[in-house]
């Protein structure tokens, strides 16, 4: 360990035809970050390329951890270096046309104040625009799933607790 980042280690295993591990599933893994403003909204994007606003974040790529993966797209995404804090939602979501099943991470971002909120930075190509939004204004911005995630992970920074899911579910 490098401070608070893991040091990229080669990869101790390579899977062959008939090596075990090769035959094991794979799932998708994403980490994304919940930021509030200090009335409470939540921050949420836009993809150039989907019809729904999202939560900042994105793919876990491979060798990176789900933590790793968020401060990552922080900083490619709103050109912001934060260190999340703790793990707010974890969100198995099932296979479905198109899309292997995955694992979904939300962090708590914390509040963003001015300064910070002033130095975002969005990526022209990936990004389309970004705002504050009620948890309510969210909801209808937000894919179904994405709106139980969201909702799920304000709940999750407002009890203290963390919320395992399951397609944007609740189950424990």
């Amino acid at each position: 360990m490098t401070g608070n980042r893991r040091e990229r280690l080669p990869a101790l295993v390579t899977p062959s035809a008939d090596d075990y591990t090769a035959t094991l599933p794979r799932k998708r893994m994403g980490s994304g970050v919940l930021f509030r403003d200090h009335v409470g909204r939540i921050l949420i994007v836009e993809p150039t390329y989907k019809d729904y606003w999202e939560l900042p974040g994105g793919v876990v790529e491979a060798d990176e951890s789900p933590y790793e993966a968020a401060v990552r797209e922080l900083t490619e995404e709103l050109g912001l270096t934060v260190a999340p804090g703790r793990l707010l939602v974890v969100d198995w979501v099932p296979p479905r046309t198109g899309r292997t099943e995955g694992v979904m991470f939300v962090y708590d971002g914390g509040v963003l104040d001015t300064a910070r909120t002033d130095a975002i930075r969005l990526p022209p190509q990936e990004l389309r625009s970004w705002g504050w939004s009620t948890l309510a204004q969210a909801q209808q911005r937000l894919s179904p799933l994405l709106a139980r995630r969201a909702t799920a992970a304000v709940e999750a920074a407002d009890d203290g607790g963390t919320r395992y899911l399951e397609d944007g579910n609740r189950v424990c």
